[in-house]
């Protein structure tokens, strides 16, 4: 019993990371209809310059933590500029932007391979306190709750930002069409390029996270959790934010709980990925997903 209730715990916590990573891919995909393949690249980046910001420069995490997030953001913006802008007007922009992001990710990948080489490296001793608590059988670290707490805030942060700013209105506004947002007098590249810096900044936050919950960073680290953040919003609902919070919970969830029951880790993603199929079999749309996609 103490080892369902450990492997619960481990799962909210590592479910709250695959969804705020996927929270930055949905919002991209519910913007433009269009998935962004390099965000797994912005995550990996974000972990790693954080990484170079404690190691290197010094800093604390807690400064450390908000200038990554920043530096992917940007990198959002760039990606936005070179991948997605040029080919905008194409009667195949969708498909045109998938295989761009595709090279976009290549590209940002092999920059951290040559900038941080082909290892796996990690955050220095001692750069988070950690504490450790025992409650009823159940290991919980100060660490983890530190993970769940900043995943948390930045989604509640981002759902009001997208629900009560001028900014955040417009967003939807292009959202539902981006015809009509034109129309009432919206920049709609702009808001596009805010859309790419604000999903950026949420992939890079994911992967310092990531890199401080499993203390070990790759520059080939976005591989592993690019199919789970496309599996967190499918099953989430393709476009919903919530989708992707509750996506995310689900799948790392499973994951756990398959570990638990099983003894063994060799059938997690089989049997996550199971269960994806099995819920959509039944609710085609996801858990919270629109009835029918928007207009073009």
């Amino acid at each position: 019993m103490n080892l369902l209730a450990q492997q619960l715990v481990n799962g909210l916590f590592i479910g709250s990371v695959y969804g705020l990573f996927a929270v930055g891919y949905t919002l991209v995909f519910g913007v433009l209809d269009i998935l962004n393949l390099a965000h797994a690249a912005v995550f990996t980046l974000g972990g790693l310059v954080a990484l170079w910001l404690v190691q290197t420069a010094g800093m604390s995490i807690w400064l450390a933590f908000p200038l990554a997030t920043l530096f992917a953001g940007l990198l959002g913006l760039l990606l936005n500029q070179v991948a997605f802008a040029p080919l905008r007007k194409r009667a195949d922009s969708q498909f045109s932007g998938l295989i761009s992001s595709i090279a976009m990710a290549i590209i940002f990948e092999a920059v951290a391979m040559g900038l941080f080489g082909a290892r796996s490296v990690r955050f220095p001793q001692g750069t988070v306190s950690v504490h450790i608590w025992h409650i009823a059988g159940v290991t919980i670290t100060s660490l983890q709750v530190g993970i769940v707490l900043v995943a948390a805030l930045l989604m509640v942060v981002l759902t009001l930002f997208i629900q009560r700013t001028r900014i955040g209105k417009a967003i939807r506004a292009v959202a539902e069409s981006e015809r009509a947002a034109m129309l009432l007098g919206v920049n709609v590249n702009g808001i596009i390029a805010s859309t790419f810096l604000i999903s950026s900044a949420l992939g890079g936050a994911a992967g310092i996270l990531y890199g401080l919950y499993f203390d070990a960073l790759a520059p080939d680290m976005g591989r592993s959790i690019e199919l789970k953040g496309l599996a967190v919003i499918i099953l989430g609902g393709m476009g919903s934010i919530p989708g992707a919070i509750l996506g995310g919970l689900a799948f790392g969830l499973s994951e756990v709980l398959t570990v638990a029951i099983t003894g063994t880790s060799n059938l997690r993603d089989a049997v996550a990925f199971t269960v994806l199929f099995a819920i959509l079999l039944i609710r085609p749309s996801g858990l919270l997903g629109r009835g029918k996609m928007r207009e073009a």
